[in-house]
């Protein structure tokens, strides 16, 4: 797979130019600043067809009452939330899945605010090309991590000026497979996820974390040997060692708690400074809001009344505009083929 590198560098270069300001800047200004980067990252010329379909992702209410319930708040973006582990999750069904995975959307999560380890692990299987992607670390305002499944049997694409890459597609029900795991910070196991899915994720709200305090112990269930054998070299490919490595029958368990892999050209040391800067004062200010409230509920009340910013941050979870434009640039692509 090949990126372009410029890209990368380009996206750098304006977060770079953005650290004076960001130095001594209030709260409201932190959000601007991060609402104009978001709008530099990428310069991507879509039709209006198009862009009618992006604002269709973001269509609101003009008001809202306050008895709204979580359910309803976050329903719309495509996740739960589970009040036994205080997480979120994504659902089956997510709108999400209709997007895939390009190596494009890691490379515009830092600049977008988040700063996640990211580790693909590609093999064949079965005459379609496979990535399964391991990510943790902090989503803007959560602690979380995901493990996504996708294959293809389509040629790269080669979109002149924007990406030359492998588009994958979200694993059918078919390819779905058995995926757990648990999330750790610091060697404390903050949830556990499990199930047969094609995207299984796990997000704390309000929790601050840095990417190297965090740890999975997943465990894969793959479909037959053939499939088991080249994922295990796909992990090997990846620089995993084989004592790293643990199998039993079609079952491949593993720690991931650095990434092996190149990281996006956006994750550079002062990419992460400044993101994580501002991702640690929004989880500052969610629990100076909502510490005394008990219940979910309640802290989305106090935040709707108190932190609008906040509050349309959690409602838009997943929401992310810039890698709905991507995945529309590409799907245009693809349509004209």
């Amino acid at each position: 797979m090949q990126i372009d590198i410029n890209f990368g560098n380009r996206i750098a270069g304006i977060i770079l130019n953005t650290n004076s300001k960001l130095s001594n800047g209030t709260f409201d200004e932190w959000i601007l600043i991060a609402v104009v980067l978001t709008i530099s990252i990428i310069g991507i010329f879509i039709s209006k067809k198009h862009i009618k379909i992006i604002e269709g992702f973001f269509t609101k209410k003009r008001e809202e009452s306050y008895d709204e319930t979580i359910e309803k708040v976050i329903d719309i973006s495509g996740y739960s939330y589970d009040p036994k582990q205080n997480i979120f999750y994504s659902n089956m069904d997510a709108w999400q899945r209709k997007m895939g995975y390009c190596r494009l959307y890691d490379e515009a999560a830092a600049p977008l605010g988040m700063i996640i380890d990211c580790e693909p692990i590609y093999f064949e299987y079965d005459n379609k090309r496979w990535m399964i992607e391991f990510w943790k670390g902090q989503y803007d305002l959560t602690t979380g991590c995901e493990v996504g499944v996708y294959n293809t049997t389509g040629p790269d694409l080669n979109i002149y000026g924007f990406f030359n890459g492998t588009f994958y597609y979200c694993a059918s029900d078919e390819d779905m497979l058995e995926i757990s795991y648990s999330l750790k910070k610091d060697g404390r196991i903050l949830f556990k996820r499990k199930g047969k899915h094609w995207w299984l994720t796990g997000f704390i709200l309000g929790m601050y974390s840095e990417p190297w305090e965090l740890s999975m112990d997943i465990k894969i269930k793959l479909k037959d040997e053939i499939m088991l054998n080249s994922f295990v070299q796909g992990l090997r490919n990846a620089n995993y060692k084989d004592n790293e490595i643990r199998i039993k029958k079609h079952t491949v368990r593993l720690k991931y708690n650095r990434p092996r892999a190149p990281q996006p050209y956006t994750r550079t040391e002062e990419t992460d400074r400044i993101m994580q800067m501002k991702n640690r004062k929004l989880c500052d200010n969610y629990k100076y809001i909502t510490d005394n409230y008990e219940n979910m509920s309640d802290k989305m009340q106090a935040l709707q009344k108190q932190s609008p910013e906040i509050y349309r941050n959690i409602k838009s979870l997943g929401k992310i505009r810039k890698l709905i434009e991507i995945y529309m640039k590409i799907q245009w692509f693809l349509d004209k083929k």
